[in-house]
C-alpha cells in the first residue's frame, strides 16, 4: 500500500529539518575551530631581522596564559616609534621577525602569537584576544625603547579585527589593515546562507561597528585575488570610516601571499614612516600648495575688490567664480601634497 503523497512530503521535510538542525548544531559546537586555526610550528625556525636586535620573549596574560613572540628593537640607541602586529587566522608570526627590517625600518616592533598559536598557551577566542591586545598595547607603550606618542597598529586578515578595536580605544599614529573585513558575522552569512549565524556566533569581530571611531590615518591593502575576504566585505568596512583611507591593491597577490610580497612590505614601510615623521616641513608639492594658496588668495581678494567697486551683478558673479576656482585649485594642490606625504584628508561632508 502506497503512503499518501502528503505523508511522504511531511516525512521528507522532517528528515530535512533534522539534518538542518544537526548541521547547525555541529557548526555551533565547532565555531571556535572554524574561525581559529592555531599553527604551533614556527614558520621561521630562527628568525632574525637584518635591521633590528631580535629577541624571543614570553609575556603573561591577566589570567596566567603565556604569550610567545618577538620583540625587535633598532640598533640605534634611544626611543623609537612602536608597532604592534596582529596576525591572521592561520598565522604563526615568526616570519614578521625575519622581515621586520623591510617592513618596519627604524621601529620597535612587538609581534606575539595568539593563544594556542606558536608556543603560546591557552585557547583563542575574541574576548581573550582583545584582552591580550590591550595588555600588549600597554606593555609596548611602557617599554623604554618606545616613543609612546608614536605607536602604530598593523593587523592582517583576522588580526585586522583586533587592530581595529585597539585603534578605536587608543590614539594610534597610523593603522595598517591587510585584507580587512566588515565582520565575521557577515562573512559567515555568505558561507552558511541558510543558517541564522547572527544568533549563535561567539567570535564576531564586528569591525564595521568600530569604523566610525577611527580618526587615524589608515592604509588598506587588498589582495588582487581574494577568495577568503571578498572585496564587498572590505568595501563595507571602508565605507564606514570617517576619514578616507589610502587603499592599494597588490598586484599578483592572493589572501595568503599578500604580506610576504615586496610591494606590500614597501607600502607598509613607506606609510608608517610618513606617519611617524608627520607631514614633512617642506617638500616640492607642499611648496606648490603654499604658492597656489597665496596666488589664489590674491586673485580672490582682487576680484572681490573690483566687484565691490563696480557694483554690477555680472561683476559680483565674476568675482564669485574667481573665488570658487581659487578654492578648487588650493584644495587640489593640498590634496597632492598630502597624498605624497601619506596623509589622508577627511572626506567632504
Amino acid at each position: 500500500m502506497k503512503l499518501p503523497i502528503t505523508k511522504t512530503i511531511a516525512g521528507a521535510a522532517g528528515l530535512a529539518s533534522v539534518a538542518w538542525v544537526s548541521i547547525m548544531a555541529a557548526i555551533v559546537a565547532r565555531q571556535t575551530s572554524i574561525i581559529f586555526n592555531p599553527v604551533t610550528e614556527r614558520e621561521v625556525e630562527h628568525p632574525q631581522s637584518d635591521g633590528h636586535r631580535t629577541r624571543h620573549i614570553v609575556l603573561r596574560t591577566a589570567d596566567g596564559e603565556r604569550l610567545c613572540g618577538w620583540l625587535m628593537t633598532p640598533h640605534a640607541p634611544g626611543k623609537h616609534p612602536g608597532v604592534l602586529y596582529f596576525g591572521g587566522r592561520s598565522e604563526e608570526v615568526s616570519w614578521v621577525a625575519r622581515d621586520a627590517g623591510r617592513m618596519f625600518p627604524g621601529m620597535t616592533v612587538l609581534a606575539m602569537n595568539y593563544r594556542g598559536y606558536g608556543g603560546s598557551s591557552g585557547t583563542p577566542g575574541e574576548r581573550e584576544l582583545l584582552a591580550d591586545a590591550e595588555m600588549l598595547w600597554q606593555w609596548l607603550a611602557a617599554y623604554y625603547r618606545v616613543d609612546a606618542e608614536r605607536i602604530a597598529v598593523v593587523g592582517r586578515s583576522l588580526g585586522s579585527g583586533v587592530a581595529v578595536q585597539v585603534a578605536a580605544q587608543h590614539p594610534v599614529t597610523s593603522l595598517v589593515l591587510v585584507t580587512p573585513y566588515d565582520s565575521l558575522v557577515s562573512l559567515a552569512r555568505r558561507r552558511f546562507r541558510t543558517m541564522p549565524v547572527h544568533w549563535w556566533m561567539r567570535h564576531r569581530f564586528e569591525s564595521v561597528k568600530f569604523a566610525a571611531r577611527l580618526q587615524t590615518r589608515t592604509l588598506v591593502l587588498r589582495a588582487e585575488e581574494d577568495d577568503i575576504v571578498p572585496a564587498a566585505h572590505t568595501d563595507a568596512f571602508v565605507a564606514g570610516l570617517p576619514v578616507a583611507p589610502l587603499e592599494q591593491t597588490i598586484a599578483g597577490s592572493d589572501h595568503c601571499s599578500i604580506p610576504y610580497l615586496e610591494a606590500s612590505q614597501q607600502a607598509i614601510a613607506g606609510f608608517l614612516q610618513a606617519g611617524f615623521q608627520r607631514l614633512p616641513v617642506t617638500t616640492p608639492l607642499l611648496e606648490e600648495a603654499t604658492a597656489v594658496a597665496a596666488v589664489s588668495a590674491v586673485a580672490s581678494a582682487s576680484a572681490t575688490a573690483a566687484a565691490a567697486a563696480e557694483g554690477s551683478a555680472s561683476a559680483i558673479a565674476g568675482a564669485q567664480a574667481v573665488t570658487d576656482a581659487a578654492a578648487l585649485a588650493t584644495a587640489a594642490a593640498a590634496a597632492r601634497a598630502a597624498a605624497a606625504a601619506g596623509v589622508e584628508l577627511p572626506r567632504a561632508s
